[in-house]
């Protein structure tokens, strides 16, 4: 696993747990990371929590019949980090699209991987739009 899937899952973990409690991420957890996963980690959380009501808005709009709230909590916090990636990251559209898609594989339920995948190639396709 790469540093940067490292990150994007220590950052999937920060932010889940977080949404459950209804808050923000706690910034002082990264403290507790290994330090070539910490600065991508709260790259990611930084980027999520600044767009986050853009991010939340694209996933009710895009998602065709699912409400956010609807939405397995995994599933709605790998789409915010790879939305993030896909509409103000530094990676190509197609590694956010993968990275995501594999983590709704392995932390997700059955169908969450090829939603995931759609619906981020719907907001992938219409990047230039968006932002």
């Amino acid at each position: 696993m790469s540093a940067r899937a490292k990150a994007r899952k220590a950052a999937l973990d920060l932010i889940f747990a977080a949404d459950l409690k209804g808050q923000l991420p706690n910034p002082l957890e990264l403290d507790l990371m290994e330090r070539e996963h910490r600065e991508y980690t709260d790259q990611l959380i930084s980027g999520v929590n600044a767009h986050r009501d853009r991010i939340d808005t694209l996933i009710h709009t895009y998602a065709e019949g699912w409400d956010k709230d609807r939405l397995p909590a995994v599933d709605r916090n790998i789409l915010r980090i790879a939305i993030f990636e896909i509409l103000w990251g530094d990676v190509d559209d197609s590694v956010a699209i993968s990275e995501a898609v594999i983590l709704a594989e392995r932390l997700s339920t059955e169908d969450s991987a090829r939603f995931i995948n759609g619906l981020l190639a719907r907001i992938s396709s219409l990047a230039d739009t968006l932002a």
